[in-house]
């Protein structure tokens, strides 16, 4: 249930995720779930997530200049394969990646309406914020996979082992 994402930040242009996918698929590590999203969204969700005023964290020419250079970048999270993660870190790290580890819950589900519902629904109940998530699937008739990172991992962890 518990599983490590990597998230790392790439350059926004052509061809860079496909560099880092051969990357990894050369290496043998599988992707079993993947989001991407410009940068600039990201550092303007972690300052409203700080819950202060962007005058006090910066100024406004500060903020807009590093909302434009994040801009040239997108964040990249993805759930490496079971048993793959050090693999991937060890990887990431000699090819000089810039990237994090956050322990995530992954949880199968499936793919039938209101199955996300009643995941949420459990971590609403036990008071659980979800920072956010992402999905995959492969058909119609597969299981999805869904990674959600809780405020509360332990907490998050124990709704699974009951």
């Amino acid at each position: 249930m518990v599983r490590t994402e990597i998230s790392l930040f790439l350059k926004n242009a052509p061809g860079e995720l496909g560099r880092l996918a051969a990357l990894l698929g050369e290496a043998g590590i599988n992707i079993d779930a993947l989001t991407i999203q410009d940068a600039s969204n990201y550092v303007r969700e972690l300052f409203l997530a700080r819950g202060k005023s962007l005058k006090r964290i910066a100024s406004a020419a500060s903020y807009n200049s590093m909302r434009k250079d994040s801009a040239d970048f997108a964040l990249i999270r993805f759930l490496p394969a079971d048993g793959t993660i050090n693999k991937a870190i060890d990887l990431l790290s000699k090819a000089d990646y810039v990237f994090d580890i956050m322990p995530v819950i992954a949880v199968e589900l499936e793919n039938r309406p209101g199955e996300l519902a009643r995941i949420a629904g459990r971590f609403g109940e036990e008071g659980i914020n979800i920072n956010y998530v992402y999905g995959s699937v492969s058909g119609p008739d597969a299981k999805c996979l869904f990674v959600f990172c809780p405020e509360d991992i332990e907490q998050a962890a124990a709704i699974f082992k009951e």
